[in-house]
Protein backbone atom coordinates (compact mmCIF):
# COMPACT_ATOMS: atom_id res chain seq x y z
CA UNK A 1 0.00 0.00 0.00
CA UNK A 2 1.49 3.33 -1.19
CA UNK A 3 1.12 6.40 1.49
CA UNK A 4 -1.64 7.87 -0.94
CA UNK A 5 -3.55 4.76 -0.54
CA UNK A 6 -3.12 4.83 3.32
CA UNK A 7 -4.94 8.40 3.61
CA UNK A 8 -8.04 6.59 2.57
CA UNK A 9 -7.70 3.24 3.33
CA UNK A 10 -10.45 2.88 5.79
CA UNK A 11 -12.94 4.83 3.65
CA UNK A 12 -15.19 3.39 0.60
CA UNK A 13 -13.19 4.66 -2.73
CA UNK A 14 -16.26 5.91 -5.13
CA UNK A 15 -13.74 7.01 -8.24
CA UNK A 16 -9.79 7.19 -8.98
CA UNK A 17 -8.08 7.76 -11.49
CA UNK A 18 -4.79 9.77 -13.56
CA UNK A 19 -4.57 12.45 -16.04
CA UNK A 20 -4.83 11.75 -19.87
CA UNK A 21 -0.89 11.97 -20.41
CA UNK A 22 -0.95 13.65 -23.73
CA UNK A 23 -2.97 16.44 -22.30
CA UNK A 24 -0.63 16.35 -19.22
CA UNK A 25 2.51 16.53 -21.64
CA UNK A 26 1.46 19.30 -23.90
CA UNK A 27 0.22 21.41 -21.14
CA UNK A 28 3.81 20.92 -19.51
CA UNK A 29 5.39 22.02 -22.73
CA UNK A 30 2.34 25.07 -23.77
CA UNK A 31 2.79 27.00 -20.54
CA UNK A 32 3.64 30.45 -20.06
CA UNK A 33 7.38 30.32 -19.12
CA UNK A 34 7.60 28.79 -23.04
CA UNK A 35 7.22 32.36 -24.70
CA UNK A 36 9.52 33.70 -21.47
CA UNK A 37 12.25 31.16 -22.25
CA UNK A 38 12.01 31.00 -26.46
CA UNK A 39 12.70 35.01 -26.21
CA UNK A 40 15.07 34.41 -23.28
CA UNK A 41 17.13 32.25 -25.44
CA UNK A 42 17.06 34.03 -28.84
CA UNK A 43 18.40 37.15 -27.03
CA UNK A 44 20.92 35.32 -24.97
CA UNK A 45 22.21 32.96 -27.99
CA UNK A 46 21.89 35.92 -30.27
CA UNK A 47 24.67 37.93 -27.65
CA UNK A 48 26.58 35.59 -27.38
CA UNK A 49 27.18 34.35 -31.04
CA UNK A 50 27.72 37.59 -31.66
CA UNK A 51 30.20 38.52 -28.71
CA UNK A 52 32.02 35.11 -29.57
CA UNK A 53 32.42 35.68 -32.99
CA UNK A 54 34.31 39.46 -32.70
CA UNK A 55 36.84 37.82 -30.16
CA UNK A 56 40.15 36.95 -31.22
CA UNK A 57 42.84 34.56 -28.99
CA UNK A 58 43.87 37.47 -26.97
CA UNK A 59 39.89 37.44 -25.27
CA UNK A 60 40.42 33.85 -23.77
CA UNK A 61 39.99 35.58 -20.35
CA UNK A 62 37.29 37.31 -21.55
CA UNK A 63 35.43 33.86 -23.30
CA UNK A 64 36.07 31.98 -19.56
CA UNK A 65 33.68 34.73 -17.84
CA UNK A 66 31.13 35.21 -20.30
CA UNK A 67 30.52 30.72 -20.79
CA UNK A 68 29.75 30.53 -17.18
CA UNK A 69 27.78 33.97 -16.90
CA UNK A 70 25.37 32.88 -19.79
CA UNK A 71 25.13 29.66 -18.24
CA UNK A 72 23.40 31.40 -14.68
CA UNK A 73 21.89 33.77 -17.09
CA UNK A 74 20.11 31.64 -18.97
CA UNK A 75 17.86 29.78 -15.79
CA UNK A 76 14.63 30.71 -17.27
CA UNK A 77 15.42 28.44 -20.72
CA UNK A 78 16.44 25.55 -18.13
CA UNK A 79 13.96 25.63 -15.60
CA UNK A 80 11.62 25.94 -18.42
CA UNK A 81 13.10 22.60 -19.35
CA UNK A 82 13.68 20.96 -16.57
CA UNK A 83 10.16 21.86 -16.13
CA UNK A 84 9.38 19.31 -19.19
CA UNK A 85 12.17 16.82 -18.28
CA UNK A 86 10.12 16.81 -15.40
CA UNK A 87 6.90 15.66 -16.85
CA UNK A 88 7.16 12.01 -16.97
CA UNK A 89 8.17 12.09 -13.16
CA UNK A 90 5.26 14.25 -12.28
CA UNK A 91 2.53 12.43 -13.96
CA UNK A 92 3.77 9.21 -12.67
CA UNK A 93 3.54 10.88 -8.98
CA UNK A 94 -0.28 12.20 -10.22
CA UNK A 95 -3.57 10.48 -9.17
CA UNK A 96 -6.88 11.30 -8.11
CA UNK A 97 -9.00 9.98 -5.46
CA UNK A 98 -13.19 10.64 -4.84
CA UNK A 99 -14.02 8.84 -1.28
CA UNK A 100 -17.12 9.77 0.88
CA UNK A 101 -15.33 11.51 2.59
CA UNK A 102 -13.50 13.91 0.29
CA UNK A 103 -11.12 14.84 -2.94
CA UNK A 104 -7.64 13.47 -2.52
CA UNK A 105 -4.71 14.30 -4.60
CA UNK A 106 -1.20 13.03 -5.25
CA UNK A 107 1.04 15.28 -6.91
CA UNK A 108 4.91 16.36 -7.38
CA UNK A 109 8.03 16.03 -9.21
CA UNK A 110 10.53 15.29 -6.98
CA UNK A 111 8.79 16.41 -3.94
CA UNK A 112 5.23 14.37 -2.81
CA UNK A 113 2.63 16.17 -1.88
CA UNK A 114 -0.66 14.22 -0.90
CA UNK A 115 -3.66 16.90 0.17
CA UNK A 116 -7.23 15.96 0.73
CA UNK A 117 -10.21 18.33 0.99
CA UNK A 118 -13.67 17.39 2.73
CA UNK A 119 -16.83 18.07 0.89
CA UNK A 120 -17.92 20.07 3.60
CA UNK A 121 -15.33 22.61 2.77
CA UNK A 122 -16.17 22.79 -1.09
CA UNK A 123 -18.46 25.51 -1.85
CA UNK A 124 -18.22 25.29 -5.45
CA UNK A 125 -17.77 22.90 -8.12
CA UNK A 126 -16.67 23.51 -12.07
CA UNK A 127 -15.91 22.04 -14.96
CA UNK A 128 -13.10 23.24 -17.01
CA UNK A 129 -11.93 22.83 -20.67
CA UNK A 130 -8.79 24.23 -22.06
CA UNK A 131 -7.59 24.17 -25.47
CA UNK A 132 -5.97 20.89 -25.16
CA UNK A 133 -8.87 19.47 -23.23
CA UNK A 134 -11.17 19.93 -26.02
CA UNK A 135 -9.22 18.21 -28.63
CA UNK A 136 -8.36 15.01 -26.81
CA UNK A 137 -12.06 14.83 -25.27
CA UNK A 138 -10.77 15.32 -21.77
CA UNK A 139 -11.33 17.83 -19.05
CA UNK A 140 -10.93 19.43 -15.40
CA UNK A 141 -13.00 19.24 -12.18
CA UNK A 142 -12.04 22.34 -10.37
CA UNK A 143 -13.30 22.59 -6.89
CA UNK A 144 -13.50 26.56 -4.98
CA UNK A 145 -14.13 26.75 -0.77
CA UNK A 146 -14.61 29.92 0.90
CA UNK A 147 -14.33 30.03 4.20
CA UNK A 148 -13.01 32.40 7.09
CA UNK A 149 -12.75 33.42 10.40
CA UNK A 150 -13.30 36.46 12.69
CA UNK A 151 -11.78 37.53 15.31
CA UNK A 152 -13.16 40.62 18.12
CA UNK A 153 -10.56 43.31 18.02
CA UNK A 154 -10.78 46.23 19.72
CA UNK A 155 -10.11 49.45 17.62
CA UNK A 156 -10.16 52.36 19.92
CA UNK A 157 -13.98 52.72 20.24
CA UNK A 158 -15.01 49.21 21.26
CA UNK A 159 -14.35 45.35 20.40
CA UNK A 160 -15.65 44.99 16.08
CA UNK A 161 -15.29 41.71 13.98
CA UNK A 162 -12.14 41.46 12.21
CA UNK A 163 -11.35 38.69 9.47
CA UNK A 164 -8.46 37.11 10.08
CA UNK A 165 -6.65 33.85 9.87
CA UNK A 166 -7.78 31.12 7.32
CA UNK A 167 -10.03 32.59 4.85
CA UNK A 168 -9.17 31.42 1.93
CA UNK A 169 -10.25 30.27 -1.66
CA UNK A 170 -8.00 27.77 -2.50
CA UNK A 171 -9.48 24.53 -3.32
CA UNK A 172 -8.93 21.35 -5.12
CA UNK A 173 -8.80 20.24 -9.06
CA UNK A 174 -9.01 16.85 -10.78
CA UNK A 175 -7.24 17.54 -14.02
CA UNK A 176 -7.25 16.65 -17.38
CA UNK A 177 -9.43 13.21 -17.32
CA UNK A 178 -11.71 11.38 -19.24
CA UNK A 179 -14.44 10.54 -17.46
CA UNK A 180 -14.10 14.57 -16.30
CA UNK A 181 -18.34 14.55 -16.30
CA UNK A 182 -19.21 11.63 -14.56
CA UNK A 183 -17.04 13.13 -11.58
CA UNK A 184 -17.95 16.42 -11.54
CA UNK A 185 -22.06 15.00 -10.77
CA UNK A 186 -19.72 12.85 -8.59
CA UNK A 187 -18.64 15.33 -6.50
CA UNK A 188 -21.95 17.68 -6.78
CA UNK A 189 -24.22 15.00 -5.65
CA UNK A 190 -22.35 13.66 -2.86
CA UNK A 191 -21.62 17.50 -1.89
CA UNK A 192 -25.37 18.35 -1.62
CA UNK A 193 -26.21 14.93 0.02
CA UNK A 194 -23.97 15.07 2.78
CA UNK A 195 -24.55 19.29 3.31
CA UNK A 196 -28.22 17.72 3.70
CA UNK A 197 -27.33 15.10 5.73
CA UNK A 198 -25.61 17.37 8.38
CA UNK A 199 -28.27 19.77 8.36
CA UNK A 200 -31.19 17.42 8.25
CA UNK A 201 -30.04 13.92 8.98
CA UNK A 202 -31.75 11.77 6.17
CA UNK A 203 -31.85 8.54 5.09
CA UNK A 204 -28.65 8.51 4.29
CA UNK A 205 -27.73 7.68 7.29
CA UNK A 206 -28.15 3.91 8.45
CA UNK A 207 -30.20 3.03 11.37
CA UNK A 208 -27.28 1.73 13.68
CA UNK A 209 -25.17 5.25 12.99
CA UNK A 210 -26.28 8.36 13.63
CA UNK A 211 -23.33 10.05 14.45
CA UNK A 212 -20.02 11.39 12.99
CA UNK A 213 -18.63 7.26 11.66
CA UNK A 214 -21.51 7.47 9.18
CA UNK A 215 -21.05 5.26 6.15
CA UNK A 216 -22.30 6.91 2.97
CA UNK A 217 -23.45 5.35 -0.05
CA UNK A 218 -23.52 6.45 -4.06
CA UNK A 219 -26.17 4.59 -5.39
Amino acid sequence: MTDFESMFSNERVFWRGKPNFKCFLLESIFNPLLFVAIVWGCLDFTIMGTAFSSMGEEDGPVAMFLIPFFLIHLMPVWIYIFGVLGCVLRYKHTEYAVTERGIYVSTGFIARKYEMKPFTDLSHVTIHRGVFDNILGVGDVISTCAHGSTTAMYNGYGYGNRRHGHGHMEGINICNIADYQEVFNLIKQMQTDIYADTMYPNDMRPEGNHGYQTRYYND
